[in-house]
């Protein structure tokens, strides 16, 4: 597996190269890559693809729909194993959005032992994701797609999706600096705010944090003596 790194630089290189345009040349094949790639609630499949199609470059003969040994054969492999060992240490380096761990250890795909088929139900969600992302898997197999051309794929739109972060991460930043700019909000206008957010729905915290910012700014100033009636005295 020495030259596995090899692989994945290689497919970043040529992402890179035109990242304006699909490494996939069947428009449904690449369709179902985008949806497997750019889920927003579950990045596990992506790894998944990177790691089935890795595997398939480097060993021509395994079927990338058996990522697990206990299948058994000489077409199976460790999914893991690629993923563990370069996936991730690849992710991490080029700072692609993806999960953090491999994607074999998700309660949907830890415990598989069997051929993924398109006809496999893999219990976890989106479930469109996961059959997206067993159809890709089945076209590589089948000869519809080079596994160089999905991972190449997969790379392109992980790198577009870390650049619109980033663009929209710093337009944000650029605003905060033009509000700590700005003249401070008047107190008919803290009020006013403060009024429509706790309308809003989910505003639950909002009041826990009136009352701590009413603590903050009440102990900067000193405190005073006050006699009410009675002997006693208090202070605040």
């Amino acid at each position: 597996m020495e030259n596995c790194s090899t692989l994945l630089e290689a497919a970043l290189k040529r992402a890179q190269a035109n990242p304006e345009r699909s490494c996939i040349a069947d428009g449904k094949i690449a369709a179902r890559v985008l949806s497997v790639v750019n889920c927003p609630t579950n990045r596990a499949g992506v790894r998944l693809l990177m790691s089935c199609m890795l595997a398939k470059l480097h060993r021509t003969e395994i079927d990338p729909r058996k990522p697990y040994t206990k299948i058994g054969g000489k077409d199976c492999f460790s999914g893991r194993s690629y993923d563990e060992q370069y996936i991730g240490d690849f992710i991490t380096k080029h700072n692609l959005p993806c999960n953090s761990t491999t994607a074999f250890l998700t309660p949907t795909l830890r415990n598989m032992d069997q051929t993924l088929t398109t006809k496999v139900v893999l219990v976890g969600r989106p479930m469109a994701m996961y059959q997206s992302a067993l159809r890709v898997l089945d076209d590589v197999r089948a000869g519809k797609a080079p596994a160089q051309d999905v991972l190449s794929e997969s790379i392109r739109l992980l790198l577009l999706d870390r650049d619109a972060r980033k663009a929209r991460l710093k337009t944000l930043l650029s605003g905060v600096d033009r509000v700590a700019d700005a003249l401070p909000l008047s107190s008919e206008d803290t009020v006013n705010l403060i009024e429509q957010h706790l309308r809003c729905k989910g505003s639950s915290r909002l009041p826990v944090s009136i009352v701590a910012a009413a603590y903050e700014a009440a102990k900067t100033r000193p405190r005073r003596a006050c006699a009410p009636s009675g002997r006693s005295q208090c202070r605040r």
